[in-house]
């Protein structure tokens, strides 16, 4: 089974992605975890991607696109994946289309966690002061909201067009959420 969980940046993706991951024993992989992981070792793809997730900015889709190719291609990828924030704009929607059908595969749900930007604001301020994240700047997070709202919104109604888009409410706790996307994921098996 191959899920795609989409929401604005602090929406729970990673959090959500993980508990799903426990819960499925499908692997999660998360952009943002690799592309810091890889600023963090300063590799080339990490040396190019700092500057643009300091400045709030999305990284290109030929390198998103690059490193879910990769990801898919894992021998722990081959029953589906779930991709935690990996599609954020069309072109990269319809990327990971294509390259789930060159493996014969097809998203089977697409998750969307849905969340007010004043609670995003006020959870990446809790998680900057115990993550100490340098792509947490209160600067650079507005600018990732703008981005996301102009480039990543126009994604759920691509996907919607395609195979729907299961909208499940991120407010309240965590576990609140999780019983949620369980439900959801039930519902359609």
């Amino acid at each position: 089974m191959d899920i795609l969980l989409l929401g604005p940046p602090g929406a729970g993706k990673g959090t959500q992605g993980a508990l799903l991951s426990q819960r499925t024993g499908l692997p999660r992989f998360a952009t943002g975890d690799l592309l810091r992981d890889a600023v963090a070792r300063e590799t080339p793809l990490g040396l190019d991607a700092k500057a643009i997730m300091e400045s709030g900015g999305l990284v290109s889709d030929d390198i998103i696109l690059g490193i879910v190719r990769d990801q898919l291609l894992l021998p722990s990828a081959r029953d589906g994946v779930i991709l935690d924030g990996v599609v954020r704009t069309v072109p990269q929607a319809e990327g990971v289309e294509a390259l789930l059908s060159q493996l014969g595969r097809q998203l089977d749900r697409v998750i969307f966690l849905d969340v007010s930007d004043e609670e995003v604001l006020e959870r990446i301020d809790r998680r900057r002061d115990l993550e100490d994240r340098a792509d947490d700047a209160p600067e650079a997070v507005v600018r990732r909201l703008q981005a996301y709202r102009s480039q990543t919104a126009p994604v759920l109604a691509w996907y919607d067009d395609r195979i729907g888009v299961s909208r499940i409410p991120a407010q309240g706790s965590v576990e609140a959420v999780a019983e949620r996307i369980a439900e959801v994921l039930e519902a359609s098996s």
